[in-house]
């Protein structure tokens, strides 16, 4: 992770979102795969039938969880300690950090290998391993494509979602010590054969969790490469880290999560891999660790607990649903928002986990509010209203853009009296004379500045609907004063009866 808040080298959310929009290769890679992933996505749930039924199904479940999420917690422990396991808590992310490498000495490890875990991403536990020594290699083939170029996820599930083969080919041919040629079955060969070593010589596998389950002390793997079973079976010690919020009560409602799951991530109907492990090896098992930690990570996490404005943050199942919805992610990719999570999820569970401390101030105006990520989510969890509750915190807090709060009083006091509003109208219909070109403003200075960048502001209508509106009545009550007094009479009559709510019936002359 190259930095740890919004002004991680040097930048801000808009001036990293800047560099993003000019990079048209980024912009049309990042584009390309979320589109196909949203449509897969789409298709998947159209063909499941009664989908929103099971989203409801989802959302309940988690958030009956972590309603009681100290009780399932326990109780996961418990059972998870009864199989053998050793279960660890982290208040912090130094303290789970310190817990991690602990083991790594205890073991004498030269070397880990990992799968399946953005929450070592967000500990940035592979430097802290690296300065004791100990060789940390991700082997989801994405992250090790990112590691390999010193650079963080752009997505949740696609880490390497803004580069092209040709780019992985460079980077992989450093490695190799050759020239890989470009081609994918090439490409994933020679990462094949190199890991497959790796997975041989490791000391310790490491791995996330999708979901622990509470009522067995087990925890479920969800992927489609199969290294993550190469990383929990092979080594002879395992440390899996968990945000404490992964909790589920029982397998059944394992398979809600796992048909929401990967359909909202992929389009699939099921992930390729799905491990269930219970307990570090038994005697009578071929393979499986002989040592198992379980280290279960609050890092800001249990700050939500009892927040009635973000509690449903921790229903998150990380899918990447919301990313793939999201039009401004679209556009900027993930490295933009400056932490471990991107997209609508990240901008707000990154300053959530912080207690929304200022560093992270520009991070909630990095959405349109559209609620595509609400639509998207297969948990139903409202990010844009969660987004706004942001903002509003930041102007409680007078941590609020100055300028832009002085506009809003004054277009408070226009529109709030109509004959302002009417005059402003009439002003601008006026001023705009000087700026409208092709039927837009495409002013580049002022508050102006930095939404023309990149598209043109609309011009205001000749003749406004409130205008217009006044012209058909003055139309109307002309009308009214010329036509014939019976017929006048007859219509007022029917007006009248109509407001006394006689309904008027019959009277269609």
């Amino acid at each position: 992770m190259s930095g740890t808040g919004t002004q991680a080298g040097g930048a801000t959310v808009k001036e990293r979102a800047g560099l993003a929009l000019n990079n048209e290769f980024l912009r049309k890679a990042v584009k390309f795969t979320t589109e196909r992933l949203r449509n897969g996505k789409q298709n998947a749930a159209a063909e499941h039938g009664n989908w929103d039924e099971w989203r409801e199904r989802g959302r309940q479940i988690r958030l009956h969880t972590i309603a009681h999420l100290d009780y399932y917690l326990n109780l996961f422990a418990d059972n998870a300690r009864a199989n053998g396991v050793h279960v660890h808590f982290a208040e912090t992310a130094a303290e789970a950090v310190r817990i991690s490498l602990d083991i790594a000495k205890h073991a004498e490890a030269k070397t880990v290998v990992k799968s399946k875990s953005m929450v070592t991403e967000e500990l940035h536990l592979n430097h802290a391993l690296e300065g004791i020594g100990v060789e940390a290699i991700e082997t989801d083939l994405g992250e090790y494509i990112i590691q390999l170029a010193g650079e963080t996820p752009s997505h949740i599930i696609i880490p390497a979602i803004h580069k092209n083969r040709y780019q992985i080919a460079e980077l992989l041919s450093a490695d190799a010590g050759e020239t890989l040629a470009p081609d994918t079955q090439v490409l994933a060969g020679f990462v094949r054969r190199k890991l497959r070593e790796k997975f041989l010589e490791a000391d310790i596998g490491m791995t996330g969790c999708n979901f622990a389950i509470a009522e067995t002390g087990s925890m479920v793997l969800f992927e489609n490469e199969g290294n993550a079973r190469m990383v929990s079976t092979v080594p002879k010690t395992q440390i899996t880290l968990m945000g404490m919020e992964r909790i589920i009560p029982s397998w059944s409602d394992l398979e809600v999560m796992a048909t929401l799951l990967p359909r909202s991530a992929t389009g699939q109907k099921l992930t390729v891999y799905m491990s269930g492990i219970t307990g570090p090896r038994r005697e009578e098992d071929a393979d499986g660790p002989e040592d198992m930690h379980i280290i279960i990570v609050d890092n800001g996490r249990s700050l939500q607990l009892g927040d009635p404005e973000f509690q449903e943050l921790l229903n998150c199942i990380r899918c990447g649903a919301c990313l793939n919805a999201c039009p401004v992610y679209r556009h900027i990719g993930g490295h933009a928002y400056g932490g471990t999570y991107s997209g609508p999820i990240g901008a707000v569970l990154t300053p959530a986990l912080q207690k929304n401390v200022a560093e992270w101030d520009d991070i909630a105006n990095a959405s349109s509010l559209c609620g595509a990520c609400y639509e998207a989510c297969p948990v139903k969890i409202p990010l844009h209203e969660m987004l706004i509750y942001l903002r509003r915190r930041k102007l409680e807090a007078g941590r609020g853009d100055k300028l832009e709060a002085l506009g809003m009083k004054g277009f408070a006091a226009v529109v709030s009296n109509a004959k302002r509003y009417g005059a402003a109208v009439k002003l601008g219909q006026l001023g705009q004379r000087l700026v409208v070109k092709g039927g837009g403003i495409r002013l580049k200075a002022g508050p102006l500045k930095g939404w023309n960048a990149y598209r043109v502001a609309p011009s205001l209508a000749k003749r406004s609907f409130r205008q217009q509106w006044k012209t058909m009545e003055e139309e109307i009550r002309h009308g009214l004063q010329e036509m014939d007094p019976a017929m006048k009479s007859r219509m007022e009559r029917i007006v009248q009866e109509r407001k006394a709510g006689k309904g008027g019936q019959g009277h269609h002359g």
